[in-house]
């Protein structure tokens, strides 16, 4: 397991993006970082899978280091798992396994975020002090920046935000502090969009 990242991330490769490009397999980690370790039984219902069936995918998730054994007391009946990581990333690798391993696991991780703004406006919206509110809700902000400068945007952003992230699940934390999540959809234009935007800008001058 690779963590050279401000947040501890599990860093994958290309045959850790396919391994996890699956909706279960993905449910399945996201579970178990969110709520802690599990057992296959436990974690079924919630991802939609039989017990057997979570099991594989477990295992398979271990061969890629996405998940471990989790230290705790049980009977020895039931297998427990953990997450090896807080979250993990993956960067598509300068050839076509590498952008197409990342390009399949990007399209499952964008399925599944998919409803979560709708499901938090209906389900927890309604229930938050006006505190949380003046913070919460959806950004959706253009700018102009070169690849360089961008990379250097997403860096700060991770240093900023790497001592929140890493308390989470600590013991001790700050009084009146409660979970955030926060989904960052980082979305470049092409080539050929950025172009055809200039010579319609010139044209129009």
């Amino acid at each position: 397991m690779v963590t050279t990242n401000p947040y501890g991330d599990v860093e994958l490769t290309p045959r850790g993006m396919r391994a996890l490009a699956h909706p279960v397999r993905v449910a399945i980690l996201s579970r178990l970082q969110w709520d802690g370790p599990s057992t296959a039984t436990a974690l079924a219902p919630l991802v939609g899978a039989t017990p057997s069936v979570t099991s594989w995918h477990l295992r398979h998730l271990a061969e890629h280091g996405l998940v471990t054994d989790a230290d705790v007391e049980s009977d020895g009946r039931q297998r427990w798992w953990q997450a090896a990581g807080r979250g993990f990333r993956f960067v598509p690798t300068a050839d076509d396994a590498g952008r197409d391993a990342a390009t399949l696991l990007e399209r499952v991780l964008f399925d599944q975020a998919e409803g979560l703004p709708g499901r938090w406006a209906s389900e927890v919206e309604p229930l938050l002090e006006d505190e949380w509110r003046q913070s919460a809700g959806l950004s959706n902000t253009s700018f102009l920046a070169t690849a360089s400068e961008l990379s250097e945007i997403e860096s700060a952003i991770e240093q900023l935000l790497a001592p929140y992230v890493l308390r989470k699940g600590d013991s001790v934390t700050e009084p009146g502090a409660r979970v955030v999540r926060m989904l960052r959809y980082v979305l470049p234009e092409s080539a050929e969009v950025a172009e055809s935007t200039d010579a319609a800008d010139e044209a129009g001058a």
